[in-house]
């Protein structure tokens, strides 16, 4: 592109930046050049830059992506003090020169054009906030399983924002709290004060909750569709639905609006196992009953996954779906309870996903402040943050 004074032909700055790509990563060493490099191959017709946020990696991750940022002027390094996935992002955004901005995680696979597809359509309008589906692909037999979990009911608990590698379609469709990252103008992220850093998990739901309250509509998009691996051990899924559901819990009675029924089976579930156990003789056959149905609908799901299986190493996981299924149900359930536990149940979406609205407006807190440090400490100079 030829340049005069700053300027390229059209007279438009030579030096801006279209699209800020915001990714937080942590000990991401042993597919962190991949992951890079693939971003980099984005089909976008204009400027982008790649903000990483290194969370105080143990490993090779920040050397290695000192090294691409010396070789590649898109990538920047920054850090993140915090360490935290909702502090990296508020981090990357207080640095973000472009008018669009996009999350990306490291362990994910985008589309080439996802960038491209997101930002047309938020400039047709009626939407600040575009999103595709995510898509599980399993990589060892816990995690094709996983994979082929989610692709059930069972798994998917109502989520729209599962998509399947082999499921695209052009028909875009809306979501409700249950998204996974997306792309946004600049702008509106500042409006509303960044990522919730209370939100360790969960913090897009937090934030999508602070969208719909003022009406907002999350557009997904099934072009956009992005691969990621689920974890591959039975006790790595286990704390990570445990959070899943404490977070979740935390959000619904930030807002209470973003509770699907759906969300009330984990902790249920949860609640009776305890019942078949220790609870008066007629209670305790109802939940035993309630358990074998749901151990037989665990089956299902598992011959379900089995017939659906297009290769040996599906077939293989298929037998492990009922436990996966059971695994992150119950975890899901009892971070449910923990979280209850911890900062009092959520009344008032209990109360607004079983339709009852007029008690749920007895429970209902007022508006709470988002808690963003480290984009106001970032923006205003008070803890300067290394740019390498």
């Amino acid at each position: 592109m030829q340049t005069t004074g700053g300027l390229d032909k059209n007279g438009v700055g030579a030096d801006r930046i279209d699209v800020s790509v915001l990714v937080p990563v942590l000990n991401e060493e042993r597919h962190i050049r991949a992951s890079v490099s693939a971003m980099l191959g984005q089909r976008f017709a204009g400027r982008v830059e790649f903000l990483f946020v290194d969370g105080g990696s143990s490993d090779g991750t920040r050397a290695t992506l000192l090294d691409l940022a010396h070789r590649e002027p898109r990538v920047r390094v920054l850090d993140n003090p915090r360490g935290s996935t909702p502090s990296g992002l508020n981090i990357a955004l207080s640095h973000a020169r472009g008018r669009w901005v996009a999350r990306m995680d490291a362990h994910t696979r985008y589309p080439p054009d996802y960038l491209a597809l997101a930002v047309e359509r938020l400039q047709r309008g009626d939407t600040r906030w575009v999103s595709g589906p995510q898509v599980a692909t399993g990589d060892g037999r816990v995690s094709r399983a996983v994979a082929l979990a989610l692709r059930t009911p069972l798994g998917r608990g109502g989520s729209r924002k599962w998509g399947t590698v082999d499921g695209h379609t052009n028909i875009e469709y809306e979501l409700d709290s249950g998204v996974f990252a997306g792309v946004w103008e600049r702008e509106t992220l500042l409006e509303y004060g960044g990522w919730d850093e209370g939100w360790p998990r969960n913090q897009d739901s937090e934030m999508a909750g602070r969208f719909l309250a003022r009406g907002e509509r999350l557009i997904c998009l099934p072009a956009m569709a992005a691969q990621y691996t689920p974890r591959d051990s039975l006790r790595s899924l286990w704390h990570q639905y445990l959070q899943y559901g404490d977070f979740r819990e935390k959000t619904a009675v930030r807002h209470p609006h973003t509770m699907r029924r759906s969300h009330l089976i984990a902790p249920s579930l949860v609640v009776t196992i305890g019942a078949a156990v220790g609870a008066p003789r007629p209670v305790r056959r109802v939940a035993r009953a309630g358990l074998c149905m749901y151990a037989l609908a665990l089956a299902g799901a598992g011959f379900r996954a089995a017939a659906d299986a297009t290769d040996a190493g599906d077939r293989s996981a298929a037998a492990l779906v009922p436990v996966v299924l059971a695994v992150m149900h119950f975890a899901h359930g009892a971070g449910a309870i923990k979280g209850s536990i911890r900062r009092g149940p959520p009344l008032a979406a209990i109360a607004t996903a079983l339709g009852a609205r007029q008690l749920a407006a007895r429970f209902t807190s007022p508006p709470q402040p988002v808690s963003a440090p480290s984009l106001h400490r970032s923006a205003t100079g008070v803890a300067p943050l290394h740019d390498l």
